[in-house]
């Protein structure tokens, strides 16, 4: 575990060692690395991201990336991923207005979850000055990879063992409910101290899910449920270096 958290900071060196020139004056580029902290659980991830500037004063930002986030936690509770289970209405956007169909939930407890996954990612930021901005950057497409665990189901009341869940690899922004696997994104209040270093003030909503081995269940509908998600609000820091 101590060798995969250390991943993102290798993954940060390995992209300003090889980095060879500034960014014109309407495009950006640059690595960073932001750590998270949030009850039983955090994370680390280090990101590279090519972006353009826009609008009149070219103030504004957007640009692609790629993100490694490793997620850890102990004793973190999963819920009922399905959407359709879970919430009220299936509708891509509406969902996240769509109410919560507790009754449908069932618990995955992962005794020790620890995630790492590999997404393209957008980035949005709008510049006040040279010194400040302040962004929003979301998690697209990917792929995830981890621990297995034991787990615990817990079902109506009933406890089930799970002895072997393990970490979802598919990931695919598709909004609300409606997203599958893991998915990092982050607002942000930025300072730059000078051309190259900056640092970033994070609050971060993160998407982890696990998927059951041995256990599968039917739900009344016919759906097979053997995804389960955690959903976590972190706050944190971030440094980030202009390429």
């Amino acid at each position: 575990m101590k060798n995969l958290l250390l991943i993102p900071l290798f993954l940060m060196c390995f992209m300003i060692g090889h980095s060879q020139q500034k960014a014109t004056s309407n495009k950006s580029k640059w690595v960073d690395l932001a750590a998270t902290a949030g009850s039983s659980k955090g994370s680390v991830a280090a990101s590279y991201v090519y972006a353009w500037k826009t609008g009149k004063r070219q103030r504004w930002e957007i640009g692609l990336g790629a993100r490694l986030t490793s997620a850890f936690g102990e004793k973190i509770d999963f819920i009922t991923a399905p959407a359709k289970l879970s919430r009220s209405n299936t509708v891509p956007f509406l969902i996240v207005f769509a109410g919560q169909k507790t009754e449908n939930w069932d618990t995955l407890t992962v005794q020790r979850p620890f995630t790492n996954s590999l997404n393209l990612t957008a980035n949005f930021g709008y510049n006040f000055s040279s010194k400040w901005k302040a962004g929003f950057n979301i998690d697209l497409i990917g792929f995830a990879f981890g621990r297995k665990s034991s787990a615990i189901l817990t079902s109506n009341g009933v406890t089930r063992t799970e002895s072997e869940a393990k970490p979802a690899v598919f990931n695919a922004l598709l909004t609300g409910d409606l997203d599958y696997g893991n998915l990092n994104s982050e607002f942000f209040l930025q300072h730059h101290f000078n051309d190259l270093w900056s640092v970033r003030a994070v609050y971060q909503f993160i998407f982890t899910e696990y998927k059951t081995t041995n256990i599968k269940q039917v739900a009344p509908d016919g759906t097979m449920v053997d995804r389960f998600r955690n959903k976590a609000n972190n706050l944190g820091l971030g440094v980030s270096y202009s390429l």
